[in-house]
């Protein structure tokens, strides 16, 4: 191993009467690729906050070229050269991307004494380098809410590349973006591993852990499992480490399937702006994959199929009627239902607890006379926390407690509870663990053998191909065509998505 440049100690840490760590010890080599993984819950977030100051250990030390150093602020952190991209985006919706970059770190304006200004022309400039530099086509001027998902993902990753910083964590830094956007942030950690960066990288995908990674530490239920170097594992002693069983395949087979009826007809439909033009059928009992590159209107089209976004043109028809979906309302009526692409911004109420959460669609049939019957919707509640497996130590706890997997599915009971008949899946299993990713396919195809009809938004090329029946593949905003499963491969999807 390259020398050391960073190693935490002996780390332990509770809350309450919960062992988040026990005795954890991690380390770091200089101009290393150190991937740490681990089930969601298994104490990966909980090990990085302490390393970026986000939170205090009850117990261990840290050294940084073999000084020891105690954190308490994400700024401690950063003067020690230590940066964090962090899974969950927390952006300043109102300021611009050049103000989001350089936030914490102004670029000031020489000549002006106390008043102390920022030289937003500085910034500017500076910001339109490193966007053009990650290949991100936003002006610095942009207002951050006006961005999608992926692009907020890379702006983050650009503000924390361009700290200087000799330390990198990256928590599931491909999550939301394509596979363009990903081989230049690879290119990227190249260039940072040459310049003696060290990297802690935090992913599912088995594929960009074994590509990129020198050394692989697991992490189960707060206790060290394993670490060794990459090249002495593969996909199916990592899963089992991670997740202390078998798993035979990541995605269910259905076999052939024999779609009914159709329950959606899209005809022409665009909002003017991110999408024009797409019409599909998606049939009862099918899994349709919608496919495309960041930016190609998916999660628009989406939005807009749901009533959050306007329609400027074309019709949209559910079980052959055609409909006027204004609104989320209005598409609750038809039967729909939309598993977002950001579960903890448009999918959960975070100050509530499970139980609010996953009964919020429900409160109509928990009544009675007026007055919401909590018999009812406690036995409503219980019932879809066991149903999919919800992890919590009750409906009373906290959901924003729950680690990503079970956070999503207290989405799906949320929504399972309205019992739609179209349900819409953007990025299902964004930032979760294999084995919560084995049980989302599960229940999907549950849903499908029971003739609910689906609609899949998805980044990962393995996970169209691996859950779909039909894949209509999107380009620049526009329908670029569609594949049956004879002729589902990567390359064919690309050679769409990419106009070839």
């Amino acid at each position: 191993m390259a020398a050391e440049k960073m190693a935490m100690r002996g780390i332990s840490k509770s809350f309450g009467n919960v062992k988040a760590l026990s005795g954890i010890d991690f380390s770091l080599g200089r101009g290393e690729v150190h991937t740490l993984m681990g089930e969601n819950g298994a104490g990966k977030s909980t090990l990085m906050k302490i390393l970026v100051g986000l939170c205090r250990a009850d117990a261990g030390e840290i050294r940084v070229d073999g000084e020891p150093i105690r954190l308490s602020a994400p700024r401690e952190a950063l003067d020690h050269g230590i940066a964090m991209i962090h899974q969950e985006l927390y952006p300043v919706l109102d300021m611009t991307v050049a103000d989001n970059i350089f936030l914490g770190r102004e670029i000031r304006r020489p000549g002006f004494g106390r008043l102390n200004l920022v030289d937003v022309r500085a910034e500017n400039a500076k910001a339109a380098l490193l966007l053009a530099e990650m290949g991100l086509d936003a002006a610095p001027t942009a207002r951050m809410r006006d961005l999608s998902v992926a692009e907020t993902q890379l702006v983050e990753i650009i503000k924390a590349l361009s700290q200087g910083a000799g330390i990198i964590v990256m928590d599931e830094p491909t999550s939301a973006i394509t596979e363009r956007e990903t081989e230049r942030l690879f290119f990227h950690i190249g260039r940072l591993k040459k310049a003696g960066v060290s990297i802690i990288y935090i992913s599912h995908k088995m594929n960009e852990i074994f590509r990129i990674s020198d050394r692989v530490t697991v992490l189960r239920d707060g206790c060290l499992v394993d670490s060794r170097p990459a090249a002495e594992l593969d996909p199916e002693s990592l899963v089992r480490l991670m997740v202390g069983r078998e798993i035979e395949d990541v995605y269910p087979g259905r076999g052939r399937i024999a779609p009914g009826e159709p329950l959606l007809t899209v005809r022409g439909l665009s909002d003017g702006r991110k999408f024009h033009d797409v019409s599909f059928t998606l049939r009862r009992g099918e899994i349709l994959g919608v496919a495309g590159l960041m930016g190609a209107g998916r999660t628009e089209m989406a939005e807009c199929l749901f009533g959050l976004r306007p329609k400027s043109a074309g019709e949209v028809a559910v079980r052959g009627n055609v409909r006027d979906i204004r609104s989320p309302r209005d598409a609750i009526a038809c039967g729909m239902a939309l598993i977002s692409d950001d579960r903890k911004q448009k999918g959960l109420n975070l100050a509530g607890t499970v139980g609010e959460n996953i009964g919020l669609l429900g409160l109509r049939s928990f009544c009675r006379r007026g007055v919401i019957s909590r018999k009812l919707e406690q036995a409503a509640v219980d019932s879809h926390m066991s149903r999919l497996g919800v992890r919590a130590e009750s409906s009373g706890t906290p959901v924003a407690a729950l680690s990503g997997g079970n956070q999503q599915k207290a989405v799906l009971a949320k929504w399972l509870l309205a019992e739609p008949e179209i349900m819409i899946f953007d990025e299902p299993t964004r930032g979760i663990d294999v084995g919560a990713k084995h049980e989302i396919y599960l229940l999907m195809n549950e849903l499908a053998a029971r003739g609910k009809a689906i609609l899949m938004i998805s980044s990962e090329m393995n996970e169209i191909i691996g859950m779909s029946d039909r894949v209509i593949v999107l380009a620049d905003g526009e329908l670029a065509g569609e594949l049956g499963r004879d002729g589902l491969t990567q390359e064919a999807i690309m050679a769409l998505a990419s106009h070839l």
